[in-house]
């Protein structure tokens, strides 16, 4: 009975702290309060399953924590969308594992369904995820790969995994089918995130997360453990919503996501014309010395740069001047769900100042300064305006409605979705060209 009440202490620290997740300013503690419950949960599990050779169980504790210890140490902020890809295929490898030692020859058939479904999901999960951190590391590369008969290669797919699971509940002694189903996942988890570009990879992070928490309540399922199935339920959910929300920020429907649509969107046919007109450390200086409100538009490249604690200094600066400075926050800016919020919030940039898209858009109009730091999809005008772009109807930050536009970039290189942006060639805008951290350090020296 002490188990089960551990058990239900525990999935109320899972549900408050994800609760306390949903904004910066409580994340740090509901990171803590959850892990807790963890601690609870696994103690429990331990206890109940009446488990009398701890040497193995500690020693795994002991690496788990080594690597988890170093890892939150020494991975860099940049490195970051690729350490919660391996969070997550990592997490779909234990579900399978899971469903795999769970098979017993005289389980019944519901436990054998929820078998295969842990190894299924787990197997597509973990080997998925291991493609999004090729891509995020480029590693491999980050564009969509796509061949003639991809889709009947993936239908072919789902017909083996489907049969095998026939067989397998129906002849769950014989092992061949069961090895099938796990070659067919992890072959299956290559094949459904391989033609996903690499600009998408916030929602596919997204998503596998949410698979990973799947894959969880499946093995909960299969060993009888109700912790592992509220816990992976709660993940699952979670990362659905999360997903419905990159979804809609990036203009894509959940069904495009889940069958592979990505990368195989409209091509790009009208040029960009006109001309860039660069601009100065020193003359950038002078106009936002000018300027009443400031707001600025954090990418990818900020991230590269390391620039974050050097752009909150340069915001403190504007602000003891007496202008107003804000942060505009793309849902999808950068390579993983909250990618900006966590870099400002490592600087200690105030959370008030970190505004979300459809808050900072109809105040664009009003500003003085937009300085756009290495973001370019998320601030590409064409998402409004051309109709042959791959990006048309996502919807974006309109950075080019503010009064002056700085883009901090190292070179005319287009972003991560290999797009143009006409933004660049607008009589508003002017480019800061160079290294973002050496850009804006050079404005603080300039205000000092």
């Amino acid at each position: 009975m002490l188990i089960q009440y551990t058990y239900v202490v525990s999935a109320v620290l899972f549900i408050y702290g994800l609760k306390e997740l949903s904004s910066p300013a409580t994340a740090r503690r509901g990171n803590m309060i959850s892990s807790v419950g963890m601690l609870l949960a696994v103690v429990a599990a331990l206890l109940d399953r009446a488990v009398v050779d701890f040497q193995w169980i500690v020693l795994g504790i002991v690496i788990g924590a080594v690597i988890g210890g170093a890892a939150a140490r020494l991975v860099q902020m940049t490195a970051m969308p690729e350490m919660v890809a391996l969070f997550n295929g990592f997490g779909g490898l234990a579900s399978l594992l899971i469903g795999w030692a769970a098979l017993s020859a005289d389980a019944e058939t519901l436990t054998l369904i929820t078998i295969v479904l842990s190894i299924l999901i787990g197997g597509v999960t973990f080997t998925g995820s291991m493609v999004a951190y090729g891509k995020l590391s480029e590693r491999i590369g980050s564009g969509a790969t796509l061949f003639s008969g991809q889709q009947v290669v993936n239908s072919i797919i789902v017909l083996g995994i489907l049969g095998s699971a026939v067989m397998f509940c129906t002849e769950p002694s014989s092992s061949m089918w069961l090895f099938i189903i796990i070659g067919l996942s992890l072959l299956f988890g290559v094949m459904a995130v391989i033609p996903i570009g690499g600009a998408d990879m916030p929602v596919v992070i997204s998503l596998l997360n949410s698979y990973s928490g799947l894959a969880a309540c499946a093995a909960g399922f299969a060993v009888n453990n109700n912790i592992l199935i509220v816990a992976g339920a709660l993940v699952g959910a979670s990362g659905i919503i999360l997903t419905q929300i990159m979804c809609k920020a990036m203009n894509r429907s959940l069904a495009n996501v889940l069958f592979s649509g990505f990368g195989s969107g409209k091509v790009e046919t009208t040029k960009v014309e006109g001309e860039i007109k660069p601009i100065s450390v020193e003359d950038a200086y002078y106009i936002l010395e000018a300027a009443s409100t400031v707001a600025i538009i954090p990418g990818y490249g900020m991230a590269v740069a390391q620039a974050q604690h050097v752009v909150k200094e340069l915001a403190e600066l504007l602000e003891k001047k007496g202008a107003e400075v804000s942060f505009g926050i793309h849902p999808v800016a950068g390579r993983m769900p909250g990618h900006m919020n966590v870099l400002l919030a490592e600087a200690d940039v105030p959370y008030d100042q970190l505004l979300e898209m459809d808050e900072i858009n109809p105040r664009m109009e009003n500003v003085d300064v937009a300085i756009v730091i290495g973001a370019n999809d998320v601030v590409n005008p064409a998402a409004r305006e051309n109709e042959s772009s791959p990006i048309y109807g996502m919807p974006v930050i309109n950075v080019d409605k503010a009064r002056t536009v700085f883009v901090l970039k190292r070179s005319m290189a287009s972003g991560f979705a290999g797009i143009e942006n006409p933004l660049f060639y607008k009589d508003n805008t002017r480019m800061l060209f160079g290294d973002a951290k050496q850009s804006i350090g050079g404005l603080v020296k300039e205000f000092g």
